[in-house]
């Protein structure tokens, strides 16, 4: 037998194994933040009060402090597409209601998701722990009745998951609910970071999603507070969370599943001092994040937008003109003193569309040749 041919035979189900569980990133854009909005709260003009909520803060309280480029771009997204990602919320945001009141707003919501003017939405429901199972099955079954067809990038954010088997359980249900719908996890107790048994649990959980996951969210408060972090110090910048948030960011790497950071719950809200203490608290988390390779967050409050697209832009031109260079010569095999290699020049791409997408720059490679490399 041929080596090259006996080591094909050798190889199969590793290479078989490999392509299922690593098939890389599935492309398309990536929303930059989601927006948790309770039930209760969700109208048919949510999006344009936030909006001007978020422009009327920055008119009381600015300027932002960003280049005048960055500022005019913030301006410019609040009027076009405040939010990104809308989250119908269920869950923290929403409570414990009456299961009347509960599906009245289950309801309500989804009949209106569908015509809500962002780029993606979902909703969050209440998590498959036995407390609140049934509930959470119930008001899926009602917000999606009403919903009909899925829009294009609609997910169901299905927080508080501790186990394998919790996944596995979502999977089958959104089977039985509809084929095409996926789901999101959120990340927020220990045993969904580090079994028992000492393996990454999370990772077990993306393969036992049987291809319907797409998200794994980190819950700053819930598994700060798990971890016995004392409240005055929970933070998306505190150790424990970077340690989980590393954790899931290997365990999703190359899978296609893709990672969002949490919420910081000290909001730019009260008097002027307070408003610009909040900003640059959540500028520099948002920054932050970004350098760490975490391309989306949380964000709770319309007074949030301004910091978020201002952090958001300001990092993506500070790394414009490096990556439009590199790339450059990397595709005419010019020398530039950094020696780039497919992978980097594909992370390369990446970063200029993620900019394009947010609406962060123009650059001068047309899209398609982007997504191509």
């Amino acid at each position: 037998m041929d080596i090259g041919d006996e080591l094909d035979r050798i190889l199969a189900p590793v290479d078989a194994a490999l392509s299922a569980h690593y098939p890389g990133d599935r492309g398309g854009r990536q929303p930059i933040h989601t927006v948790y909005v309770p039930a209760d709260k969700v109208t048919e003009t949510i999006v344009d009060e936030y909006g001007k909520a978020a422009l009327d803060t920055i008119l009381a309280h600015g300027p932002l402090g960003y280049s005048n480029e960055v500022n005019r771009r913030v301006d410019d997204k609040l009027r076009r597409e405040p939010i990104e990602d809308l989250r119908i919320d269920f869950e923290d945001g929403y409570g414990n209601r009456d299961d009347g009141e509960e599906d009245a707003a289950a309801r309500a919501t989804g009949a209106l998701a569908g015509r809500l003017p962002v780029p993606f939405i979902g909703l969050r429901c209440k998590s498959l722990e036995a407390p609140s199972r049934r509930r959470a099955i119930r008001t899926l079954q009602v917000f999606l009745d009403a919903l009909g067809t899925l829009p294009a990038g609609f997910v169901v954010t299905l927080p508080k998951v501790s186990a394998v088997e919790q996944v596995e359980a979502m999977a089958v249900l959104c089977g039985h609910l509809d084929g095409d719908l996926r789901f999101e996890i959120q990340i927020e107790t220990p045993p969904a970071v580090l079994g028992s048994d000492g393996t990454a649990t999370v990772a077990r959980m993306i393969d036992a999603a049987g291809g319907r996951l797409v998200g794994l969210h980190y819950g700053t408060y819930d598994y700060s507070a798990a971890m016995g972090v004392a409240a005055a110090y929970q933070s998306l910048e505190h150790p424990v969370a970077d340690h989980a948030k590393s954790v899931m960011q290997v365990a999703a790497a190359g899978t296609g599943v893709r990672l969002s950071d949490g919420s910081t719950n000290i909001l730019p809200v009260g008097d002027r001092e307070a408003v610009r203490a909040g900003w640059r608290l959540h500028s520099r988390l948002v920054r932050r994040s970004l350098e760490h390779g975490i391309y989306q967050g949380w964000d709770l409050h319309p007074a949030q937008l301004p910091t978020r697209y201002g952090a958001t832009y300001t990092f993506f031109q500070d790394g414009l003109a490096a990556a439009e260079q590199r790339l450059f010569a990397y595709l005419q095999r010019r020398s530039t003193g950094i020696l780039d290699e497919p992978a980097t020049a594909r992370a390369l791409a990446g970063f200029l569309l993620r900019g394009l997408d947010c609406g962060a720059f123009e650059t001068r490679f047309d899209r398609a040749d982007l997504e191509q490399l």
